[in-house]
């Protein structure tokens, strides 16, 4: 999780300095331009295909659909009108989306008050941290301020659904094939309005930005992210949209960038909504190993739902 915050703690950061140069469905549609090219190359050295099954393509036509055409068409348009600061608050809400959808797709993944206690507390410590940046002025503003609510929304969704319907898949394969998705309406829903991206200003910063945000944001960030989803509760994976904005903050403030007592208190606020998560999942998983442990000293063997048979031997 550390190098994972750490590619996406200065992302919203790098969108909004390359939007000074780049317009944005063909900003997003670069980015996973880059990314696809990166991809598929790994796809070809380690001589891993797509798969044939209906099944996957169907759940990366949706997924890909919603988290890399309508997330990041959304994300990048709204970023143009608000600022950094209030969309890292607006993409916190990912883990309170995810909350809501988790019982009609992860119903084994039980919510609890500690869960919906630790995200909206983590919610407020982001608002705290970016508290001078929280003004909305003029409809552009709310219009934008919405957008980015929407694509943390349905980023949310596709994760959501990624998890339940995807941890069989190879998840280099699937991620590949979402972002193929997400590109082709994306790019040629800029080319129709933004024009020829060979006409587009292009700076040393606006190549940067796209070429980090590829490499760094995209493939390294997901790639990461999707390791959470196939090997954590989704819970704790989608807790990463609450340390990414903290972890940003803290490298600033090693480029002489002030820490303000809000900051302070929000960066508390956040620690301590992810261990709030981090000790429920322990304590969890502790309380299973001790219930095997029992289970062994008792000589009670249940075989699960598969077999019917029950052992049971008493001393």
């Amino acid at each position: 999780m550390v190098d994972l915050v750490r590619y996406l703690g200065f992302e919203l950061d790098f969108v909004k300095l390359g939007l000074g140069d780049l317009p944005p469905l063909s900003f997003g549609a670069l980015r996973l331009a880059v990314a696809v090219a990166i991809l598929l190359l790994i796809l070809a050295v380690t001589k891993i295909s797509f798969p044939r099954d209906r099944r996957f393509w169907i759940l990366a036509g949706a997924t890909g659909f919603l988290q890399f055409f309508l997330k990041y068409g959304l994300v990048f348009w709204g970023l143009q009108h608000i600022s950094s600061g209030l969309a890292a608050v607006l993409q916190a809400t990912i883990p309170a989306f995810g909350l809501a959808l988790i019982p009609f797709y992860l119903p084994a993944e039980k919510i609890t008050r500690r869960k919906v206690f630790a995200i909206l507390l983590g919610i407020t410590g982001v608002g705290a941290i970016f508290y001078e940046q929280l003004h909305i002025s003029g409809v552009l503003a709310i219009a934008g301020s919405a957008a980015v609510l929407a694509g943390a929304f349905f980023f949310a969704y596709a994760s959501v659904l990624t998890r339940a319907r995807g941890t069989k898949s190879n998840s280099t394969a699937l991620l590949t094939a979402q972002m193929i998705v997400g590109f082709v309406p994306l790019a040629l829903l800029g080319w129709i309005l933004e024009g020829n991206p060979i006409n587009f200003r292009w700076t040393w910063t606006a190549i940067f930005c796209v070429l980090y945000l590829g490499l760094f944001g995209t493939v390294a960030g997901f790639g990461l992210f999707y390791w959470l989803l196939q090997n954590n509760e989704m819970t704790k994976a989608m807790m990463t949209a609450l340390v990414t904005p903290l972890v940003a903050v803290i490298i600033g403030s090693f480029f002489g960038e002030s820490l303000q007592w809000q900051a302070l208190a929000g960066a508390a606020l956040i620690l301590l909504s992810v261990a709030l998560i981090l000790y429920q999942a322990k304590r969890k998983a502790v309380a299973a190993k001790t219930e095997e442990k029992d289970l062994l000293k008792t000589g009670a063997v249940d075989f699960g739902s598969d077999s019917d048979v029950t052992l049971n031997v008493t001393n």
